[in-house]
């Protein structure tokens, strides 16, 4: 799961009430479908930070709701993420509540990932992925923690 740091850190991840948060604002259907059809509740979450000067995979989580549900975002007009075709009865936008599970020592950076071979094939180091949410392989998620020193 891609964020700004700006926007939302792995810190702000770690300060919340019990460092749990809802995956909110995400536009894009596909992102939107690995939530709703793929994650489930324990599934273990590489937290990446983008469009930051040293991109890379800072951490991770662990998704902490037993299923999607309507992002609360697109009903309310304030937001940036308001959506006026939503409605409650037909939401559009689903999310899931991710909780802290720890932050690396020092960042997996994208290009530690490009170099890699054993990263090869990893959807975040394809030219053009953009992406905020994409699946991983469980050799990939092994390696990256690997590198970050988790074993």
């Amino acid at each position: 799961m891609k964020s700004e740091p700006e926007t939302f850190s792995i810190e702000d991840l770690k300060n919340r009430p019990g460092q749990r948060e809802c995956w909110d604002g995400v536009r894009n259907y596909q992102a939107r479908n690995f939530m709703r059809d793929e994650m489930q509740k324990g599934d273990r979450v590489l937290f990446y930070h983008s469009n930051c000067k040293v991109p890379g995979v800072v951490g991770l989580a662990s998704i902490a709701s037993a299923e999607a549900y309507p992002d609360p975002s697109q009903f309310n007009k304030k937001s940036p993420y308001y959506d006026p075709k939503a409605t409650k009865e037909n939401p559009r936008w689903m999310l899931v509540d991710v909780a802290f599970e720890e932050q690396f020592r020092q960042v997996v950076s994208l290009q530690q990932i490009k170099e890699d071979p054993k990263l090869e094939g990893m959807l975040v180091a394809k030219r053009g992925m953009r992406l905020s949410i994409q699946p991983v392989e469980s050799r990939h998620y092994k390696h990256i923690c690997k590198l970050a020193g988790l074993g």
